[in-house]
């Protein structure tokens, strides 16, 4: 702040005082009828701050900010729990080291959550706390505590057989059954529907063209949704495909090579999918992927990522692995745990699915993928 110079009449004279460049605001509440000083420039940055605030959290997934709020619903379901047990309810804003390790032993005692749900839960409740209107200062140590508890049930088979598992990884073989599972889909005993379904030809395609491409790029269901025409460029060698950026996640280019076969080669199903799409109707520069109805209307919208989602999981069932779990992360799963089978660089799957150096998700599916090789227990004269 700056300093002015003033006058003020002190036993009849005028004498020279030192002002502060600042506002003088009254306090209310303040004892003894103090006042306190207005700083603009602690205003101003404070405002920033708030803006910041909101900006970073606004450029949050909106998936993470509904299941944030959903965390927070369920730590007031343990608070009233809590209440029942204690004849007291504690505040909401109440995170402290003994609330968030009660926490976690709720979920994990009386709600059965499997531990990777209970962490979540912690990120949750921790994030909201520490946003308006709450703003609680939560303490590192409870965090800490909690997850090292979390920590210890991940070592427990039976907590961790709560949780759905791990997605199974899709490989090549996966997407050729896929792609030549029957186009007759006879009901299922307990459905409604009871005429057979054929699978509309336009749907045929575009499903071989999608999961063929998303093995060939480890796409997420979300990446696979945004992707438009101009995305996808045919050059000499196959593709070029430059996956979007999602959920904060940079965007990236990478290649896609010709297959082996027919029915699951990224370049020629995408090839036969965009010429019907164009032939049924779609605009030109539009988005890659387009819903088909049952009888094989094509839709005018995106794809959804469930819609994704949902598609590849159908194909996975009518080919017959229901038995493993397909999921939107299984192609990603799949791309390097094949890939590395086969010999392929490391830091080249890393930079084609768009991980972290550091991503211990990746370093997991390279370990699964070079589990026999060089394996201890080879030519050693067993």
């Amino acid at each position: 702040m700056r300093a002015a110079t003033a006058v003020e009449e002190v036993g009849g004279e005028l004498e020279p005082v030192e002002v502060v460049d600042a506002e003088l605001v009254d306090v209310d509440d303040a004892p003894g009828g103090e006042v306190a000083v207005h700083d603009p420039a602690a205003a101003v940055l404070a405002a920033l701050e708030e803006e910041a605030e909101e900006d970073l959290w606004g450029a949050r997934a909106a998936k993470s900010r509904t299941g944030y709020a959903r965390d927070w619903v369920v730590w007031q379901d343990f608070h009233d729990w809590l209440a029942e047990r204690k004849g007291h309810r504690l505040p909401d804003t109440a995170v402290t080291r003994g609330t968030m390790v009660a926490f976690v032993k709720w979920l994990d005692q009386v709600v059965k959550a499997p531990p990777n749900t209970i962490d979540r839960r912690v990120t949750g409740v921790t994030v909201t706390a520490r946003r308006p209107p709450y703003r609680v200062e939560v303490p590192k140590e409870a965090t800490l505590a909690a997850r090292e508890l979390i920590r210890k049930w991940r070592l427990d088979p039976v907590r961790m057989a709560r949780g759905r598992g791990k997605a199974a990884a899709l490989t090549p073989e996966d997407v050729r059954a896929m792609a030549g599972a029957p186009r007759e889909r006879p009901p299922r005993p307990d459905a409604r529907r009871r005429r057979v379904l054929v699978v509309p030809e336009l749907a045929r395609l575009r499903d071989q063209a999608m999961h063929s491409m998303k093995l060939a790029v480890a796409g997420r269901n979300e990446e696979m949704s945004e992707l438009d025409d101009p995305n996808i460029q045919v050059v000499d060698e196959g593709l070029t495909v430059h996956v979007p950026s999602v959920k904060g996640r940079p965007a990236r280019d990478v290649p896609v090579t010709p297959g082996e076969h027919r029915e699951t080669c990224p370049v020629r199903c995408w090839l036969a999918w965009h010429e019907a799409k164009l032939a049924a109707g779609a605009e030109d520069g539009g988005p890659a992927y387009l819903p088909v109805d049952q009888w094989g209307h094509l839709g005018t919208a995106r794809l959804s990522p469930d819609g994704v989602g949902r598609a590849l999981a159908r194909c996975a069932r009518y080919a017959g692995l229901s038995g493993r779990r397909i999921t939107g992360h299984s192609a990603r799963r799949g791309l390097v745990t094949t890939g590395r089978k086969k010999g392929k660089r490391v830091e080249k799957l890393r930079r084609q699915g768009g991980w972290s150096t550091n991503s211990p998700v990746f370093w997991e599916y390279v370990d699964e993928g070079e589990l026999f090789e060089d394996a201890p227990t080879k030519g050693i004269g067993l």
